[in-house]
Parts: structure tokens; C-alpha cells; sequence
């Protein structure tokens, strides 16, 4: 299938891989001319979800069954460029609690980092998806994705996402809360359906019938239950409320999971079928949903268009980092000043020091925007305010440790290092963020007076990984004593920081 998009003539291929609850899904495509081809897909039903205990860790057969998919996902990825690939990690992935564990032998199996997002940004990705999927149009829509283990809601106009919530409830586990030994009961029906109808009460005002044009689902558990009600005749377009409320007796009619024959459903789908069609039923009820379309779009499409923007220069962070700025009233021509002479810095050491990834770069520079967003909250303590309002900000376009590494650069972007801000990133990010803070920190110095008057380009230079020699021109120093006090205190926090100053 191919989509419509704006200019673009390069046929660089682009690879999406959406690591769910339920599904594991990958996306290639390649640019022809001005449209997105789709010229390969492939899934594999881990069930990722079904093996997260009690305790937050992950059994151990249904781990390796991630990895071997991973392993083969990894071999279709030879080829493409690293930069154009993005892997993330949805509901399960948010769960496990292994301290990074089995996230680092995925990303090996993978040979490529995995992000994990939060549900805001998993549902904001769901959108842009379905919405190149749809024709053009200024109507509100809601858009309904039901994961394996949590549900997006989402109201949007055009390409552009509004209000947006993750639910914690999906097909797998609903499937295995309500219909775990596999019996399907009018009873279990329903006690499954008030559950979700409970999680969606706190929002449900917002999504209710009145306040979106259409309804739109997405997802494989809102196809398989079209492919259903359309192959035995309940609806011929889309799923509409009472071919749900036919299918609902179907399946208690059956009485079992293993019992379940509908036309339309594939085999390794009936395991968690029940626990989707309550939730989905339960949705319907809540919002008043009367008919529902149906997209073939999603999560893993929605990261492609996103790709292709990072390589437009359309990336959504930047409007992101500009909304917190006006929000925090962040003094724009002192972060511009700051952001310059840290462009002009990891210029300078971007080879040895192995920052040389575009998205080095941006971080850096918008780091460099908001370090100080927390002086709205107080002056005392602001780098600590700050990191905070990165780390919870809803920031659209942000990956949790994309966050986490602004959060830490903002933290440690002056006075003593603070080795707990780095605890929240994963292993790989680890160095190029403690380089990065060092060259921010560097920059906040210099225009600690915010004056609007030019400071000196710097020479910077890595002696070795962690010695920097700072050049400044003849006698400057020596004509500013306070920068010279100020710089002698920064080697002493560099130095505890594991970082030789010399100037």
C-alpha cells in the first residue's frame, strides 16, 4: 500500500519496530518520490504480555521468545542506515522491572537501541498513523487503540493529536484478569466489561459521544473484531454496536476459549479474543459509540511518517522544547546565547569524543533551551526544579529516556554532579549525556552574567576521554577575574565528576 506525503525524492528505506504487549510488529518503507511504500511487514505474536509476574519480572520462556524475534527482526534491518530505524517499547516493556536487564539483551538481539515511551506518546505516534491513513478533514475524530496491554484514547483534528490517555487495560491482560482459565461466562462478560468501563470513567467525559465527529479504531484487536463481524454478516462496514453485542453472545455462547469457531479469526488471536471484544464493548458503552472505522494504520506507521520527518527537519521536539519555553517563560535570548557557544564547542570535539549523531546535537541544543525552565518555580535549587519538570512534562515527540537524559543534563548543569541523576538512563546513553552536560556546563558559565554582550569563542581540546584544555584569547582571563574564580570551581566539580580541567 502507499500513502500520499509531501516532497521528497531520496528512496532511502525506513524501518519501524513496535515491540507491544501482545504483537511484535516491523515496518519498512522507502520513499518514491513524493509517496511512502510500504514494501514489507513482518509480526509475530510473542504474547510479551503474558509472561510479566507478579513481581514485575518476565518469564524466562516467553523472554526468549521475544529475543528470537528480535534476532530475526535484526537480520531484516542489515542495510538500513541507524539513523532512519526506531524500535520502541510499549506497555510490557514499561513493566518490567529487571534494572534494564532484559532491555539490554533485547537491544543486542535487536542491534539497535529500543526506546521505551510513555502511554501519552505511544498514543500521540497511534494517531499520526491513523491519520495518514484517513482522508483529509477538519472533523474532530476519537481514535481508539487497543494494545495487549493498555488502550489509547485519543481526540484529534487533522494530523494534529489533542487530548490523549493510556488506559491500563488491553486484550492479553483483561484476558488473562477475567477469562484466565479460559471459561467465558455472561458473568465474566460483564465483570470484565465494568472493569474497563472503571478505567475508563476518570476520563470519560472527555471522549464521550458530543465531543468527536467520528470514530476511528486501530490496532489487531480492533481488525481482528471487524474482520469478524463483517465475515459472518453482523456489519457490513466497520463495527457497529450491536454486531459487537452478537459477537459478545457468540463467545459466551462457546463458553471456552478453546471452544471459540468465528469466521474471520485467526488461531493464535483466539487466546486473548474475549478480553479484546470487553474491552472494546466497554468502550462502546461508555462513549456512546455507535459505529466505529477502522484503520490499518497504527503505532508502527505513525513512527515512520515521524522518521521521515526527522529527516525533513521536521522534528516534533523542536515545537515541544518552543511550547515549554513560552509555558515556563524561559529567557529566549540567554538560551540562545548559551546554545551557541555549545554548538561551537561539540563542534570542536564532537570525533573524540563520539558525539557525532545529529541527535547529539539536539539534545545538547535543547538542553541548552530549558536549562533554566525551573527558575519559574524558584531561583533556589532551579536546576533541581527543572529536571523534575522534564523528567513528568507530557513532551510529545520525547522518548522516557530521551526525558530522562534532558532531566539529567538539566540536574547536573551546574554545582556538584549528581551521580543519582544518571540512574534513569539506559547504558548507552550513559557517557554521551555526562560529555554532553560537560559541554553545556562549559557554556553556562560563560554567560552566567546574561549579558547580551559577545563572550570569546573558546578553543576546546581533548587531551585524552577525559582531560579538556580550554584555550581563551591573550589576557581575557586575567581582565575577568570572576570567570577565572568561576572556572577554577568548575575543575573542582569536574574533577569529582571523573573530568580533568586544565585552562
Amino acid at each position: 500500500m502507499s500513502t500520499p506525503l509531501q516532497d521528497q525524492t531520496d528512496e532511502t528505506s525506513y524501518a519501524a519496530i513496535d515491540l507491544g504487549s501482545n504483537s511484535f510488529h516491523m515496518v519498512v518503507g522507502r520513499m518514491d518520490k513524493d509517496r511512502l511504500v510500504l514494501v514489507d511487514r513482518l509480526r509475530d505474536s510473542v504474547r510479551l504480555g503474558e509472561g510479566l509476574r507478579e513481581d514485575q519480572s518476565l518469564d524466562e520462556q516467553v523472554a526468549q521468545r521475544a529475543l528470537d524475534c528480535l534476532e530475526r527482526f535484526g537480520q531484516r534491518l542489515r542495510g538500513i542506515p541507524p539513523e532512519a530505524i526506531r524500535a520502541v517499547g510499549t506497555n510490557t516493556m514499561r513493566q518490567i522491572e529487571d534494572n534494564g536487564a532484559f532491555l539490554r539483551t533485547a537491544e543486542r538481539a535487536l542491534g539497535h537501541p529500543i526506546e521505551i515511551i510513555s502511554g501519552n506518546e505511544e498514543a500521540r505516534l497511534v494517531y499520526l498513523g491513523v491519520a495518514h491513513g484517513l482522508a483529509a478533514g477538519d472533523e474532530t475524530r476519537l481514535v481508539i487503540d487497543i494494545g495487549g496491554g493498555s488502550t489509547e484514547l485519543i481526540l484529534g483534528q487533522g494530523t494534529e493529536p489533542g487530548q490523549r490517555d493510556s488506559l491500563y487495560m488491553g486484550c492479553v491482560s483483561m484476558s488473562r484478569l477475567m477469562f484466565g482459565e479460559g471459561r467465558i461466562s455472561e458473568d465474566s462478560m460483564r465483570s470484565a466489561m465494568l472493569r474497563a468501563a472503571l478505567e475508563v470513567r476518570p476520563v470519560r467525559h472527555i471522549y464521550q459521544q458530543g465531543n468527536w465527529s467520528r470514530a476511528v479504531g486501530s490496532s489487531g484487536t480492533i481488525r481482528a473484531i471487524r474482520s469478524v463481524v463483517k465475515a459472518n454478516g453482523w456489519s457490513e462496514e466497520g463495527i457497529t454496536a450491536a454486531s459487537l453485542k452478537k459477537l459478545r453472545k457468540k463467545l459466551i455462547k462457546a463458553g471456552h476459549v478453546d471452544a471459540i469457531e468465528l469466521e474471520g479469526l485467526s488461531d493464535e488471536r483466539r487466546p486473548v479474543f474475549a478480553g479484546g471484544v470487553a474491552v472494546l464493548s466497554a468502550l462502546f458503552d461508555s462513549l456512546g459509540i455507535e459505529k466505529m472505522q477502522v484503520s490499518d494504520m497504527a503505532l508502527r506507521e505513525g513512527l515512520l511518517y515521524e522518521l521521515i520527518g526527522y529527516t525533513r527537519h521536521i522534528d516534533v521536539r523542536t515545537r515541544t522544547v518552543e511550547s515549554l519555553v513560552e509555558r515556563f517563560g524561559v529567557d529566549n535570548a540567554q538560551a540562545q546565547r548559551v546554545e551557541m557557544t555549545a554548538t561551537a564547542l561539540l563542534s570542536q570535539v564532537a570525533r573524540p569524543w563520539d558525539l557525532t549523531s545529529g541527535d547529539h546535537a539536539r539534545m545538547l541544543g535543547w538542553a541548552c533551551r530549558l536549562h533554566e525552565v525551573g527558575l519559574s518555580i524558584s531561583h533556589s535549587g532551579f536546576h533541581k526544579h527543572g529536571a523534575y519538570i522534564l523528567a513528568n512534562a507530557d513532551m510529545p515527540g520525547f522518548s522516557r529516556p530521551q526525558q530522562a537524559m534532558l532531566a539529567a543534563m538539566v540536574y547536573n548543569h551546574r554545582r556538584k554532579f549528581s551521580e543519582a541523576a544518571w540512574q534513569n538512563l539506559p547504558e548507552y546513553l550513559l557517557e554521551p549525556t555526562r560529555r554532553l552536560t560537560v559541554l553545556l556546563r562549559l557554556s553556562v558559565l560563560l554567560h552566567r552574567g546574561h549579558s547580551p554582550d559577545n563572550k570569546p569563542m573558546l578553543y576546546l581540546d581533548i587531551k585524552d576521554s577525559g582531560t579538556l584544555q580550554v584555550g581563551f584569547p591573550d589576557d581575557w582571563l586575567a581582565s575577568h577575574p570572576l570567570t577565572h574564580l568561576e572556572l577554577e570551581h568548575e575543575a573542582g566539580y569536574l574533577a569529582n565528576a571523573g573530568f580533568k580541567l586544565k585552562f
